[in-house]
This record gives C-alpha cells, sequence and structure tokens, in this order.
C-alpha cells in the first residue's frame, strides 16, 4: 500500500493528544465530558490505548466548534489517515459526539454551521471550506462512543484488527494514502490565529513517549 511521510511540521494544531506511528490509517478521538483539570485516569487510559494499538494519533476532544477544528486540520495533514474512531462518553454540555457524527453524515452549511445537531456552538469558523470537504471524504467514521465506563472496552477492541469489529489494518500499515493535494501542504504550514485552545500537555513526540 502507497504511505507517505507527513510534513515535518506535522501535526499542526497543538492538543491534548499522543502521536503514534504516522503510517497507520487510524486516528482517534475521545470526547472529554469534564473540565481540563479534571480528565478522569480512564480517559486517560482510552487516549494512550488508541496509539499503543497502533494509531496516528490519538487524544481528547472537547468542544464542537474548536475542538473539532483542531482534528480536521490535523487529519488532512496526514493523508495516511483513513478512518476515524470516535469514543468516550457524550459531553452532555458541547453534545461533540453528535456534533462530530452529524458533520460527518450531512456537513455543514454555508456559515460553517453543522447541519443536523443540537451540540453548543457547531460552527467550524477557522477552517477553510476546502479542508473541510477533504477531512469528509478522506476519512471513514467508526462510532464508538458509549454511556459509561462499561462501554470502554469497545473502544479499544476496535483498535486490534484480530478481534470482532477491528478495523482491517489498523494497528499496522493497511489502507493507502489519499494523493497529496494542495489542502496536504496548506495543513501543515497555516496557523490560524483565532484558534486557540490549551497547549496539549498530552502532546507527544513519535510513538508513545508522552510529555
Amino acid at each position: 500500500m502507497l504511505k507517505v511521510q507527513p510534513h515535518p511540521d506535522y501535526p499542526p494544531e497543538e492538543g491534548r493528544y499522543l502521536r503514534g506511528n504516522d503510517f497507520s490509517p487510524v486516528a482517534v478521538a475521545i470526547v472529554l465530558n469534564t473540565e481540563a483539570e479534571n480528565i478522569p485516569p480512564w480517559i486517560v487510559q482510552l487516549v494512550k490505548a488508541g496509539v499503543e494499538s497502533g494509531a496516528a494519533i490519538s487524544g481528547t476532544v472537547q468542544t464542537a466548534n474548536i475542538g473539532i477544528e483542531k482534528i480536521i486540520c490535523n487529519i488532512v495533514a496526514n493523508t495516511n489517515i483513513r478512518y476515524l474512531i470516535l469514543g468516550g462518553p457524550e459531553s452532555d454540555g458541547h453534545h461533540t459526539g453528535d456534533a462530530i457524527k452529524a458533520f460527518m453524515k450531512n456537513g455543514v452549511d454555508t456559515k460553517k454551521r453543522i447541519v443536523g445537531t443540537d451540540a453548543l456552538s457547531p460552527t467550524l469558523y477557522n477552517v477553510p471550506k476546502e479542508y473541510i470537504d477533504r477531512f469528509r471524504s478522506q476519512v471513514t467514521l467508526v462510532d464508538c462512543q458509549f454511556p459509561g465506563r462499561a462501554g470502554a472496552e469497545r473502544s479499544g477492541q476496535v483498535l486490534h484488527p484480530g478481534k470482532p469489529g477491528g478495523i482491517p489494518g489498523a494497528g499496522a500499515l493497511g489502507s493507502g494514502c489519499i494523493p497529496g493535494t494542495t489542502v496536504q501542504r496548506q495543513a501543515h504550514l497555516e496557523r490560524h490565529a483565532a484558534v486557540g485552545g490549551t497547549r496539549g500537555r498530552w502532546r507527544a513526540g513519535r510513538k508513545t513517549k508522552s510529555a
């Protein structure tokens, strides 16, 4: 399968994530439903399970706007990524998981508001429409959200190609990349001034080394 080496500045956006195997076709997003300073250990373990199982990048997402924007930028910057596993509980306030699912199904309207969600402020102001379209064509969503801790095992199992429900090649070098375009190069280099957020204490270098 054709794989490409990401740009040296990949991933372009900061966040609470760990970087794993750049050539993996899988990214993992765990919905965070607590304040950043109160992240429960089991959520941290789900994020770690992502990279330990072979994902390219694994982290938390808290909001239905800036959080999703950062995911878009980091994934279109790596054309090897073809699946996004969504895990963790729903956020009662932000409804972030619902926003991601609606985004993948329905896209956005002319004002870049995600169609078909009741999430809080689900508008992707800071990313070009080209990024949005590229993300939705590049990635298949794998919905592994669950109502509580009891479903955590499902999120972990789907990363293992040898287990029921697993994604073929998720732990190795499965699906090939999408051929690089201007979108890929721009995503490495552009910084959207309006996209703020916490500098990720989890952001890490290759493999599972944590910062």
